[in-house]
């Protein structure tokens, strides 16, 4: 079957526009420019060489529905992928669920050790009428005798299933009076067994408690907090319902939102090309960030909370500091958009030593090494970063972040985010790629200067550790335990923060100046979309140039370490997990890419053409959410 050529932004940096851009194309269509040499770029990559040595595809390991036919995903929603560890003591604890098309799959993951099983899946289902769009498991209850797996639809519902025992247990927003619009993203929050976020294209957020009912009627609310260009807003209910709380963020759909890595901070990726970021617990905007032009399609957080990178329409990667509340550096590499972006935990290190330091090996150390340099930075907000990056002994502290990026270009890209981009005073060389141009203007640039001495250090959101300093010292109120005493004997309709009730004229100001979704559920959706393209032209124009959007030339610029086509489709997963890295693209394939040494011998797989397309026989419907019977094997 031939493939579709991958979509490719139109819109292009300012800087762009003097020059031809090159794209993608399928294998039928035109080649790409070569890489360098002479030799075409339109070839799939199946292996390629970092400084730790060689990843390889690892064709065996490959899940995809079992006849192997690439999906026809044209006008279809993205593959994504969702892993959860049920602690088998077999050692098989892996389990992976992806969805293609109407399909959904749960599969033992066996990742590198042996080959893909695709006859045997613990659950398949086929949606009849809307499609799944998005999923989560739950990894603090999950075992190998249940999984509370979250299913998210194209309609707008959000259903609770378990796979290990074929059982439907809920169904949120079924007759849609929550929400109408697709959802986009969701998660369980951390540390809870019972409660969960989805977001929707409409731009909303909704907090759900699964021991919850929902309203039979559409749901009411109520004012609790509000801030620049967002709200937080509580069910009108004389008993608790779902949804315990309805967040508007800015306007256009909510893309993707990300936990920090101890749960208290929300990190919100928009259509209208902001990253805000959130104190989940009260609902405090920490600090935000514009894109240079266009979406924020995906946002990721560092494994020590200290960075998020962002990725989107203007097929940059953008890395924003937590603790500073700026942008530190833009990547560049992609063609078009991107669609993933993720740390990978593995080669993320920061350690003391003479040298610079290749990679770390356990996350342990990793832990205990950033324990120690985080307290040491938040001693002194005022000391430069030349003196926080030297320990007491004089010994230099060697920092590199690893993170990677997919997008609809086909291409794979991998980043190394070192200490001449974090502490850019001293200006040490190392292994990262950096534009010569644009890193020659760091250090005498007055804008890529360090936080004033006279201006406190912004709380860091470092991983776990008993400090006075913490971000979850003299915290606000918390709107989540609100909701949880909601689940209890009291009314959540009649709890809200005190400081709302001092805010002048909030309806007012809310209806004025917020989502655009809140304003009416019965406006027209055209113009409401044609209102929010007007106001983001207009603020991208007023924020390019600011700390919220520097321009190119006042930041450093990353080039890829790596950047290889891997797949004929548009890519829309990127996970790293401990021995591989998964990828999945259009077309229905999620591949395994052993790390360096980590490959098993391959075992040998049908080829994808010698095995026939089988119709499940599902035609479209009113958008009602159906099950039918899964196939028989």
């Amino acid at each position: 079957m031939g493939a579709r050529a991958a979509p490719v932004s139109r819109a292009r940096p300012l800087e762009e526009r003097g020059r031809v851009r090159t794209h993608a194309r399928s294998p039928s269509g035109m080649k790409m420019a070569a890489e360098g040499g002479g030799k075409e770029a339109n070839e799939i990559k199946t292996q390629f060489s970092t400084r730790e040595g060689v990843y390889k595809l690892l064709p065996s390991s490959e899940y995809s529905r079992p006849n192997r036919v690439p999906f026809n995903s044209q006008g279809s929603n993205p593959v994504k992928v969702s892993f959860v560890n049920v602690n088998d003591q077999s050692g098989n604890g892996e389990r992976i669920c992806f969805n293609v098309g109407r399909e959904l799959y749960f599969y033992i993951y066996k990742g590198v050790k042996k080959a893909a099983d695709l006859s045997k899946p613990i659950d398949k289902r086929i949606y009849k009428g809307t499609l799944p769009t998005c999923h989560d498991s739950n990894a603090l209850t999950a075992t190998a005798e249940s999984v509370s797996l979250l299913v998210g639809f194209s309609a707008g519902q959000v259903q609770l299933i378990d796979p290990v025992k074929k059982e439907t247990s809920k169904l949120f927003n079924e007759d849609r009076l929550i929400d109408k619009t697709p959802v986009t993203c969701l998660k369980w929050v951390p540390g809870s067994e019972t409660l969960f976020l989805a977001s929707h294209a409409s731009g909303c957020l909704f907090l759900y408690n699964v021991e919850l009912a929902c309203s039979t009627t559409a749901p009411h609310y109520q004012l609790l907090k509000q801030g620049q260009n967002y709200a937080v807003h509580t069910s009108k209910s004389k008993s608790a319902r779902n949804p315990l709380l309805r967040w508007t963020v800015g306007e256009g759909a909510l893309n993707q939102f990300a936990f920090s890595p101890d749960g208290s901070y929300l990190a919100c990726a928009s259509q209208d090309g902001f990253l805000r970021v959130f104190c989940f617990d009260s609902a405090e905007l920490h600090g935000t960030m514009k894109s240079y032009f266009g979406g924020l399609l995906c946002v990721c957080w560092s494994p020590d909370g200290r960075y998020v990178v962002t990725g989107g329409e203007d097929d940059l990667v953008t890395v924003w500091s937590f603790s500073e509340s700026r942008v530190i550096a833009r990547g560049r590499g992609h063609k078009s958009w991107v669609s993933v972006v993720a740390f990978d935990h593995c080669i993320t290190n920061v350690q003391e030593c003479d040298a610079l330091a290749e990679f770390s090996g356990s996350d342990e150390d990793f832990q205990d090494q950033l324990q120690f340099n985080g307290s040491r930075e938040r001693a002194n907000s005022g000391q430069s970063r030349l003196s926080k990056r030297n320990s007491t002994d004089g010994r230099n502290v060697s920092v590199t972040y690893r993170f990677g990026s997919v997008g609809q270009d086909t291409q794979l890209c991998l980043w190394d985010l070192t200490e001449d981009i974090l502490f850019p005073l001293t200006r040490t060389r190392t292994h990262t790629n950096v534009m010569s141009a644009e890193s020659a203007t760091l250090g005498t640039n007055g804008n890529n200067s360090v936080t004033p001495s006279n201006s406190p250090l912004p709380r860091s959101n470092s991983l776990p550790h008993s400090s006075g300093n913490s971000p979850n010292a003299n915290k606000p109120p918390s709107i989540v335990d609100s909701a949880l005493i909601a689940t209890g004997v009291t009314k959540f309709a009649t709890l809200a923060l005190h400081e709302t009730r001092k805010e002048r004229h909030p309806e007012k100001d809310h209806k004025r100046n917020h989502s655009i979704s809140y304003i009416s559920n019965k406006s027209s959706d055209k113009l409401n979309q044609l209102i929010g393209s007007r106001s983001a032209k207009s603020d991208s124009a007023k924020t390019l140039g600011t700390t919220l959007c520097p321009r190119m030339e006042e930041i450093p610029l990353l080039e890829p370490l790596v950047c290889k086509k891997i797949a004929h489709e548009r890519l829309t997963v990127l996970i790293f997990l401990e021995d591989c890295l998964v990828t999945a693209c259009q077309e229905g394939f999620i591949c395994t890419w052993a790390r360096p040494g980590k490959a098993v011998r391959s075992v040998a797989v049908p080829e994808r053409s010698q095995l026939s397309e089988r119709n499940s026989g599902v035609a479209e419907s009113d958008g009602r959410l159906r099950i039918t019977p899964a196939e028989r094997y």
